[in-house]
């Protein structure tokens, strides 16, 4: 078993803890670990990344606030990151994370979206948190925020985006185009109108006598 406290006297790194936090309106995300020592040992300077988590901490506001493990902030990712994709790309959201997952997210028929975390401790009921979009976009932010952060060197993973099934986008497909029906239906009937009027005939003119024709009349003997 690796000694990180040896290892962290050598390179010079006792006792050093970072803290990365991303704030964004209703939630907050702080993360507290250490550098690699093994890797600052090597390269004899102190790693300016947080490699190692010790723990992390959620603040959603009034709602609830939550720490956990890596496995735990892990499970949240891949939880959030997949049904956010789904939702912004107009796309319908389905379970993510699956039902016996860490970390759940699904969607509320009163639109709202619940998160629900599972513990690891026996006999304790799941906690379930609502949150509206503006809550499920400010999470989102915060996550996204600690993935491309170049100090933060965790190495979670992200879920790729995966195609739709054929069922799938079906049924998306015939929501969109459901949109579509009226504007459709009101330039078919312009489109309409304007053949039956080209067909119409149209009104003749008469000719009228024009001002140079002149009248001769032969006198009698």
């Amino acid at each position: 078993m690796t000694n990180f406290s040896s290892l962290a006297s050598a390179a010079g790194l006792s006792g050093t803890q970072y803290k990365l936090r991303y704030e964004q309106s209703s939630c907050r995300l702080e993360l507290t670990g250490l550098p690699d020592v093994t890797a600052a040992a090597r390269a004899d300077q102190p790693q300016q990344q947080l490699n190692i988590l010790t723990g992390w901490d959620l603040n959603l506001g009034q709602k609830a606030s939550l720490q956990g493990k890596r496995e735990h902030l892990q499970a949240l990712v891949s939880a959030v990151q997949p049904y956010v994709r789904l939702l912004v790309s107009a796309q319908p959201c389905q379970q993510s994370g699956g039902s016996d997952a860490v970390v759940s997210l699904e969607p509320q028929d009163d639109g709202r979206h619940l998160l629900r975390l599972r513990s690891s401790q026996p006999d304790t009921p799941p906690l379930e948190l609502a949150l509206d979009h503006a809550e499920l976009a400010d999470l989102n932010h915060c996550i996204d925020q600690m993935l491309v952060d170049a100090r933060c060197a965790l190495g979670l993973e992200v879920q790729s985006p995966q195609p739709l099934r054929r069922g799938q986008y079906r049924r998306s497909s015939v929501r969109r185009q459901g949109q579509w029906i009226a504007p459709a239906a009101a330039c078919a009937s312009v489109v309409i109108v304007g053949a039956l009027v080209s067909l119409l005939p149209l009104p003749q003119r008469t000719a009228e006598p024009t001002g140079n024709t002149t009248t001769t009349e032969q006198s009698k003997p």
